[in-house]
């Protein structure tokens, strides 16, 4: 059973580190549009990608810890403010960091993601937009912009 339980864990490795790979950041980047809406791109205060004030900054997203940015921009000035769900910083706190694979996941559907990664029925993330396609896409366009 374990040898089975070792063959199914890499496949399926596999099988996402494929998925990732095929991930397109040039078409990432015409897809971000969607994402835009709600969150900036911001490195050392210069605007790289404008967006809105509702989502947190995603430079650096991949490789943070959920729930933890706390830089928004409205207009030029920056802002300190935290418009988290509760479920969300529980997520971080339990070890949840943004990788290109999990952000994928996250981006497809929020509200399952969160569900399933704290085992909370009643889990909810600010986010509910879902990106049924190209989602890849936008992850590997976010992992372009990291520290």
């Amino acid at each position: 059973m374990p040898k089975l339980f070792t063959a199914t864990l890499t496949f399926a490795l596999t099988l996402s580190s494929q998925s990732i790979a095929a991930g397109d950041p040039a078409k990432g980047e015409s897809l971000y549009n969607r994402c835009s809406s709600c969150h900036a791109i911001i490195k050392d205060g210069k605007v790289l990608v404008k967006g809105g004030i509702t989502g947190p900054n995603l430079y650096g997203v991949v490789g943070r810890v959920a729930g933890t940015e706390t830089d928004y921009l409205n207009g030029s000035e920056r802002l300190p403010i935290g418009m988290y769900t509760d479920d969300m910083i529980r997520a971080g706190q339990e070890g949840l960091v943004w990788t290109q694979e999990n952000i994928v996941e996250y981006s497809q559907d929020p509200i399952v993601f969160l569900r399933d990664y704290l085992d909370d029925e009643t889990a909810r993330p600010n986010m509910s937009v879902k990106l049924k396609k190209g989602a890849e896409d936008v992850a590997a366009y976010l992992a372009t912009f990291s520290n």
